[in-house]
């Protein structure tokens, strides 16, 4: 294992750096979380010019056919910036969805898409019971002739209000087979991972509603998505019907990993505007960070980012490998981030004092993203409950 980043991928961080500061200083943050699309299409557009909304597809589609490790570079700095929109959902969510699962048709009629900028997709997997595993999935999917009809309601889905297309989650059957690779099934003989199927619904289906949800990371746009009575041809079954739970457990695996890294910036930023921030304040006649205090605080920060990007860039690195310990390094990145960075954001506030907890300082929009984050795709004590499982504990 390599532990540095080569020359490509130096050059995409000081170049994602330069774009970032150039195109989504804190200004545009703050008008582009006052609207509801949280983009403008220009700014869409140079963001897919760069060719950062293929990076991870392959080049047939029009991708780049990078990894997660070059991913993470990207992702690092956009975190750095809070960058708000739909490049999360679009490319993480339901891009990666229609890679993992898509047939040969669906990544031809959609990656070259979303790959140009002239598509966005997302994924809608959560429903109201907030369960994050397969048995959370109760949306049904009954076949009808040679379709399904979906009916049901998705919550906390990223910015299905601009996708063109929405990957949905549902249930075709309760799950009677057991669970691959010989293990034994769940009490109760019920394996809720099998019968999960993946369809692909269009913008402007007739029953499909979408409905933008208050948040509060204004950054992030989250909706409520219900089904009533869709109806779907064959063609929108993303691989075999039932099998859907596979492709899905990898894309949120890789999905968090990518959150990590995009938490892994927001936390290097808000230490270096608050290391900054103690050079310049003076109290008793003195900068404030040469006090014991503030420099062992400061210290703490240090430790919890270098810690985060460590265990950040080896999850990233076992999921381009394919290594057996890759979900084993999802949680643990996911378990110790999600604490870290809502530390680093915390103490950051405190240690500007009153100008910290102000509305016209930043140092807020890195705690709101902190504490969102904290959230999506399970918090820590979740990630840590199942590292426990994962090593048979």
């Amino acid at each position: 294992m390599n532990f540095g980043f080569n020359e490509e991928q130096e050059l995409l961080r000081s170049t994602a750096r330069k774009f970032f500061d150039n195109e989504c200083a804190s200004e545009t943050v703050r008008k582009l979380m006052d609207g509801p699309e949280g983009m403008t299409p220009d700014l869409w557009k140079k963001i897919a010019e760069q060719g950062w909304t293929g990076l991870i597809f392959p080049d047939e589609h029009g991708g780049m056919g990078l990894g997660f490790v070059d991913l993470v570079v990207l992702m690092e700095e956009m975190g750095r910036s809070v960058v708000p929109g739909p490049f999360f959902s679009t490319v993480l969510l339901g891009g990666l969805a229609i890679r993992e699962a898509g047939t040969d048709a669906q990544k031809k009629a959609w990656l070259p898409k979303i790959s140009s900028g002239d598509a966005r997709a997302t994924l809608a997997w959560m429903e109201p019971s907030a369960e994050l595993g397969a048995g959370g999935i109760t949306l049904q999917a009954a076949a009808k002739g040679a379709g399904f009809t979906l009916d049901g309601t998705k919550l906390f889905v990223h910015d299905a209000h601009t996708a063109d297309v929405i990957v949905v989650a549902a249930r075709t059957s309760s799950g009677q087979n057991p669970p691959a690779g010989g293990q034994n099934p769940p009490a109760g003989g019920q394996n809720p991972e099998d019968g999960v199927s993946l369809f692909l619904v269009p913008k402007g289906t007739p029953g499909l509603s979408v409905t933008l949800l208050p948040t509060m990371d204004q950054t992030r746009k989250l909706c409520e998505v219900g089904l009533k009575d869709v109806a779907l041809g064959a063609d929108a079954l993303m691989g075999q019907a039932g099998s859907g739970w596979a492709p899905l457990a990898r894309v949120i695996d890789r999905a968090t990993v990518a959150l990590c890294a995009e938490m892994c910036g927001g936390a290097q930023k808000v230490l270096e505007m608050t290391v900054e921030y103690a050079k310049i304040r003076q109290a008793f006649g003195r900068p404030i960070g040469s006090y014991q205090g503030v420099k062992h605080k400061a210290a703490d920060m240090l430790v919890d980012v270098e810690n985060s990007k460590s265990i950040t860039y080896y999850a990233a690195w076992a999921m381009d490998e394919g290594v057996p310990e890759g979900q084993l390094a999802v949680s643990m990145a996911k378990a110790y981030v999600s604490d870290a960075y809502r530390r680093v954001s915390g103490a950051g506030i405190q240690l500007h004092g009153g100008i910290g907890f102000t509305w016209e300082h930043d140092l807020h929009l890195y705690f709101k993203r902190a504490k969102g984050s904290e959230f999506t795709f399970g918090d820590a004590t979740w990630h840590r409950e199942r590292v426990a499982q994962l090593v048979n504990l």
